[in-house]
């Protein structure tokens, strides 16, 4: 394959494991739909390919793609985030093995491990992962085997060191896990700052469209990785040609999508910080945000999720009910902007524990639409 390692971040996303196909000269390489592959003789495979499950050419590219945008060395393309969050977990734990996780983080994270791996025998502590002081005590106390950590987190953008976590984690012998759905590639470079693991809903800004769903992992470390790809093909949870094709056409634009997502994002929390209805904006790329310096540091771009608190928990529903251009649904990282309210929503299954989203939180994902007409929109459902 060829090397891309001394290519921009575009050049990477655009090029990497996109060579054009070798029989017709393709652009674009073909979709591969088939299940199952000739083999010359008992054996004797093409590519190392023999079964869909194991291997396709089209996930490969994906996934050769998705290493080069991280700077890793092994990606895995999996069907869903939590498919990938899931075979990681099982990768790394043993029943009776702890995961110290974000206090806030995606609900299907926290019902992941509470719900399904803590039956299993995983435990679970929550702490604030922007309080590295708070990070420290609580390694020191009971040393985890997973430190995991989303940043920005998700809904209310709370930014951590990924440097400091990462000494902290692996002076403990921790494995530091980064999901990086929400800033992306294209502005954040968690295994770059010493993280081990980095995780993704494909399904959000790398996909990009809202039409498909995909989850992975990249990683640096050989032994890791062997187990990963083993789980990934005895577990089966892998992306099919097409969701793989999607995700790498998304991936494609990706630089000048986050792009135009962050401007965007800034002139909506700029316009909501001012406004005499809001109670707080949450957004890293304003100077009131407590994390705005680090973020400024540690990515090269805010991203396109801006987080408001209203009034009141009715006065959130009815700004979430009230909007126009932002179509009230679930997920992000669309090219459309979307509201959420998350805790009727994304993060219901949180409500009642510690990870629990304040009642009068509402997230934005923040489209690339005109700019003027977004503000338009967010300023006549802050009137109704």
């Amino acid at each position: 394959m060829t090397s891309h390692t001394a290519r921009g971040f575009a050049s990477l996303a655009v090029h990497a494991g996109q060579e054009p196909d070798g029989a017709t000269g393709a652009v674009i390489p073909p979709v591969h739909f088939s299940t199952t592959y000739a083999q010359d003789g008992i054996g004797g495979l093409r590519g190392g390919y023999e079964y869909g499950r194991s291997g396709n050419p089209t996930r490969t590219a994906l996934q050769a793609q998705l290493a080069a945008i991280e700077g890793g060395a092994h990606a895995f393309s999996f069907a869903s985030g939590l498919a990938a969050e899931d075979t990681l977990l099982r990768a790394a734990l043993a029943p009776g093995d702890e995961v110290l996780l974000g206090s806030d983080v995606y609900g299907g994270t926290y019902r992941l491990l509470a719900r399904v791996l803590g039956p299993w025998g995983v435990r679970l502590r929550v702490v604030d992962m922007s309080d590295l002081d708070a990070v420290r005590a609580a390694v020191e106390a009971a040393p985890p085997q997973i430190v995991w950590v989303e940043t920005p987190s998700n809904p209310l953008l709370r930014i951590t060191d990924i440097a400091g976590l990462a000494e902290i984690g692996h002076a403990v012998g921790a494995l530091v896990v980064v999901d990086n759905t929400f800033a992306t590639p294209a502005l954040q470079q968690p295994l770059a700052l010493g993280a081990d693991v980095v995780v993704h809903s494909t399904t959000k800004y790398l996909g990009g469209h809202s039409d498909v769903v995909g989850g992975a992992l990249i990683v640096n470390d050989d032994a890791l990785a062997e187990k990963i790809g083993f789980l990934q093909y005895a577990v089966g949870a892998v992306s099919g040609p097409l969701d793989a094709w999607l995700t790498t056409r998304g991936i494609k634009t990706l630089a000048v999508r986050m792009q135009r997502h962050s401007e965007n994002a800034a002139a909506v929390a700029a316009f909501l910080e001012g406004h005499e209805r809001v109670a707080r904006v949450y957004y890293p790329g304003l100077s009131s945000h407590p994390g705005h310096a680090l973020a400024a540091r540690q990515m090269s771009g805010f991203g396109g999720i801006v987080s408001v608190a209203l009034e009141s928990g009715e006065a959130a529903r009815r700004f979430a009910e009230s909007t126009r251009l932002f179509t009230l649904a679930e997920s992000l990282g669309g090219v459309e902007s979307l509201v959420n309210y998350p805790d009727a929503m994304t993060h219901a299954s949180v409500r009642g524990t510690e990870a629990a989203v304040p009642v009068e939180v509402v997230r934005l994902s923040v489209g690339i639409e005109d700019e003027a007409d977004l503000l338009a929109d967010v300023e006549q459902a802050l009137a109704r």
